[in-house]
């Protein structure tokens, strides 16, 4: 779910995800990236891991010493442009997330392209259900938002039609199809290469009341 909105001119519609950096905490969210995936790649055969381990604790511990508290960085991840920059799959400081940048087409529907790699890795080659889900339902909320009624999810049902590749773009898309008082409905999909589908969404979102929005319920 979307919860903020980035400022965009009259006439134009606001952002959907972030633009990354080139310096800063995304410069090094991408390099932190290249870790995980050299370090899943590597394995057991790189020759000094302990040392590696040595380094990163180090960078860690400079990281933590100087960090706010969670209380204040969460306030300010939601603070400033409104665009969601830590997201889990497009944000641009998240180390975890691809990143997966989503675009907004006129036909009302949201688009992204993305290739994975190792650290997304279920069965070897394939991408993981769990990952597949968490990239429908951030694009299914994002439709939402797009198409200008958004929701908390409430439901998410996913049908896995063939095994998802990693090391190939993809395509994910999402689109609203309903909206009933605080109900919304919005339908996804996870295309391969080749224009296969394979992981296919429908999710049920709910509009929050506006005294769930101001005491963080749902």
């Amino acid at each position: 779910m979307r919860s903020a909105v980035a400022p965009a001119a009259p006439g134009e519609r606001p952002a959907l995800t972030a633009e990354a950096r080139a310096t800063g905490i995304d410069a090094a969210a991408a390099a932190a990236r290249r870790v995980i995936e050299s370090l899943l790649h590597a394995g057991d055969s790189a020759a000094d891991l302990s040392g590696v381990a040595d380094q990163l604790n180090t960078i860690a511990d400079q990281l933590s010493a100087q960090a706010p508290t969670v209380d204040e960085r969460i306030a300010d991840m939601w603070s400033g442009e409104g665009v969601t920059r830590h997201d889990p799959v497009t944000g641009p400081e998240n180390a975890i997330a691809p990143p997966m940048p989503i675009r907004g087409l006129d036909d009302g529907s949201v688009e992204a392209q993305v290739t994975l790699h190792l650290p997304y890795q279920g069965p070897p080659g394939l991408v993981h259900g769990g990952v597949s889900a968490l990239l429908l339902d951030h694009t299914l909320g994002t439709a939402n938002f797009w198409a200008g009624a958004s929701g908390r999810t409430g439901e998410l049902t996913l049908r896995y039609h063939r095994p998802t590749p990693l090391f190939e773009q993809l395509t994910v898309s999402g689109r609203q199809t309903a909206v009933d008082g605080r109900k919304i409905w919005t339908e996804g999909a996870i295309q391969d290469a080749s224009g296969e589908v394979c992981v296919s969404a429908k999710g049920l979102f709910i509009t929050p009341r506006p005294e769930a929005i101001r005491f963080g319920r749902g």
